[in-house]
């Protein structure tokens, strides 16, 4: 294996103090031993009690994903926009910018890696994102590191024989990189490019994992590992970080997971969305977050083409998706107190049933009051539930009122307490 295209320059292979200490106490990826060795003596250590003030703070580098010190696992389909997502999340970390509305409180330099894009790939998404976001060179500076696997592949372990063999000359020359480089963050895109073992051995992959968890504590960063999901079981339209593809010991050795979710069918008539544009949004779901509260509520991302103006005699200009932020419509967005007095007044002046298949429904007086479509799927929904909202908090009431025309009783929507 060449590193930078070229075989191991001499200090890059060798074994510097650090790595030393790496292999022989190693609590991500136990070093091979011989067997004919004694075992060295194990010994429990005493907890001594630390005042809770003086121990340092967990060293998140990028929202309450990216951490110092650990690999995390981003997983999704393919096609989704996951390779889309974190360089823009790069370009994020090393210009200090906060793109996708995540603070960034340094400039962090990061190294991507992609196994599968040529060079010229990256540098195409790249420089679309730049555009979109009016990203200069000198907002980059010398921070970002980019490297395709077809140029620069890197295997930290194999399949050999029974056994998992870790390439220790290539995990040392990655971690001295880093520590050369001072590498923030480095992301692996995808994470099946980095080894030759098993996919659904748990054994195998675990030890891959630790590994990277290995790498990144020795070189003090973050390593993003970056992993497609299962194919979907019968009736299956969305995923959890449990789908990820192969063995489970992937999710289980990082300390943060996230899932990547298409915008469903439902979601879409909620935010009055096409079905044919709806795949363009997508969610970004915590699926694993032992280090932090879960979010209340998931960030959505919505991918835009920007073009590359870079069309010639032979061929239009590429256009190639950016992730940008997107927020899910609320229930209640721009609709102040004074739309709900307009509605009451709407209601009071009329007569409107509850029942959303009469001709005279309350919607409809809600429809014409805030400029919504009743007639539309999503429009509908979101109207029954304002409806909902204001007969639970009494600016709207339930009458039930005789119909002389079949001589029952028919609930009725009235105004409640004027707000």
């Amino acid at each position: 294996m060449a590193l930078n295209g070229s075989p191991f320059p001499e200090h890059a292979i060798e074994r510097q103090p650090f790595v030393q200490s790496f292999n022989d106490d190693d609590r991500f990826a136990p070093p091979e031993m011989d067997t004919d060795e004694a075992p060295r003596p194990i010994r429990a250590t005493p907890f001594v009690w630390i005042d809770p003030k003086t121990i340092p703070r967990r060293r998140w580098l990028y929202g309450r994903h990216y951490i110092r010190r650990y690999p995390t696992a981003t997983v999704a389909p393919g096609g989704l926009g996951k390779t889309s997502l974190v360089l823009v999340e790069a370009l994020a970390m090393v210009t200090g910018k906060p793109l996708l509305g995540v603070a960034v409180p340094d400039k962090l330099r990061v190294w991507i890696w992609n196994g599968e894009d040529p060079r010229e790939e990256i540098e195409r998404r790249l420089a679309a994102a730049c555009l979109h976001y009016g990203i200069e060179a000198e907002d980059i500076g010398d921070r970002l590191f980019i490297d395709s696997g077809r140029d620069t592949p890197i295997i930290i372990a194999q399949k050999l024989g029974d056994g998992v063999t870790v390439m220790r000359p290539v995990v040392d020359a990655v971690t001295a990189e880093i520590r050369e480089r001072q590498i923030d963050v480095m992301t692996v895109d995808p994470f099946v490019s980095c080894h030759a073992v098993p996919e659904n051995d748990n054994g195998s992959i675990d030890r891959v994992t630790k590994t990277w968890g290995g790498i990144s504590e020795a070189g003090n960063c973050c390593v993003e590992l970056v992993h497609h999901v299962r194919k979907a079981g019968a009736g299956q339209t969305t995923y959890t970080v449990e789908d990820a593809r192969g063995g489970s010991a992937l999710i289980g050795a990082v300390r943060s997971a996230r899932v990547l979710n298409v915008m469903s069918p439902e979601e879409a008539e909620k935010a009055e969305v096409t079905s044919s544009d709806r795949r363009r949004y997508f969610r970004v779901d915590d699926g694993k977050s032992n280090m932090a509260p879960p979010l209340e509520k998931a960030d959505w991302r919505e991918l835009v083409g920007v073009g590359l103006g870079n069309d010639d005699q032979d061929g239009p200009e590429d256009f190639v998706g950016v992730v940008t932020p997107w927020t899910m419509p609320g229930l209640f967005d721009a609709v102040e107190v004074g739309d709900l007095r307009r509605v009451q007044d709407a209601i009071k002046a009329g007569s409107w049933a509850e029942n959303a298949q009469a001709a005279n429904w309350a919607g409809f007086a809600v429809a014409d009051v805030l400029g919504i479509d009743a007639e539309t799927g999503g429009g509908k929904t979101r109207i029954k539930a304002m409806l909902k909202t204001w007969i639970g908090n009494k600016a709207l009431k339930i009458d039930r009122q005789h119909d002389p025309r079949n001589g029952r009783d028919k609930p009725m929507i009235v105004a409640g307490e004027r707000v």
